[in-house]
């Protein structure tokens, strides 16, 4: 889950920027270019957005998938509560976390031995991946940040409908780490289509 703040395109000045919050479900990947170069990242399997204009920008400048959702975001002190709901409840979700700048421990039930352990998968991964299969390609779209550093939070999930889909019968879900990161100078480098052999 992302606030962000004067996002734009880059040919774009800054008062045209706009205030978006942004959700998604993401899983990591890695991909062998054909150079022989293996690049870490993430392949998209939903985004869901606040904002119309987000919807239609995002899907015509992406390939991330872009969803219109309803948010509501709540952050007294240290607590922080953000319930997301969608049409027909497709991916509706409610999370509480205490965020705080001491290094919460991880919670029960986590597939990570260890908080370093955990710390590897809360980035920053630089790549997004994507197939575009008008082209039989895969899509490499490289994030630049700046600043990351990521804070591990409790935080609970009381609701989350994604995993309610058939492809995901018999699965369930495992709260594993959750991280807080702020205040991240964030941009994506133009996408590179390598057309698969």
């Amino acid at each position: 889950m992302v606030q962000t703040e004067t996002l734009r395109p880059s040919f774009l000045p800054k008062l045209f920027g706009q205030d978006f919050f942004l959700s998604g479900y993401r899983i990591f990947s890695r991909y062998r270019t054909r150079q022989g170069k293996n690049l870490r990242g993430l392949r998209i399997l939903r985004s869901d957005t606040d904002k119309k204009l987000m919807v239609a920008s995002g899907n015509l400048l992406t390939h991330y998938k872009y969803q219109k959702a309803d948010a509501v975001i709540e952050a007294t002190g240290s607590f922080l509560e953000i319930k997301i709901t969608t049409p027909e409840a497709t991916a509706d979700l409610h999370v509480t976390a205490t965020i705080t700048e001491d290094n919460a421990p991880l919670p029960n039930g986590s597939v990570f031995a260890s908080s370093q352990e955990a710390r590897r998968f809360a980035g920053p991964l630089p790549f997004t991946f994507d197939y575009e299969e008008e082209t039989n390609s895969i899509i490499i779209i490289k994030g630049v940040r700046e600043n990351w550093k990521p804070t591990l939070v409790s935080a609970n999930v009381h609701k989350i409908t994604f995993f309610d889909q058939p492809v995901f019968k018999g699965v369930t879900p495992i709260v594993s780490s959750a991280f807080h990161v702020q205040d991240i100078p964030y941009r994506w480098e133009r996408g590179i289509r390598e057309q698969l052999a």
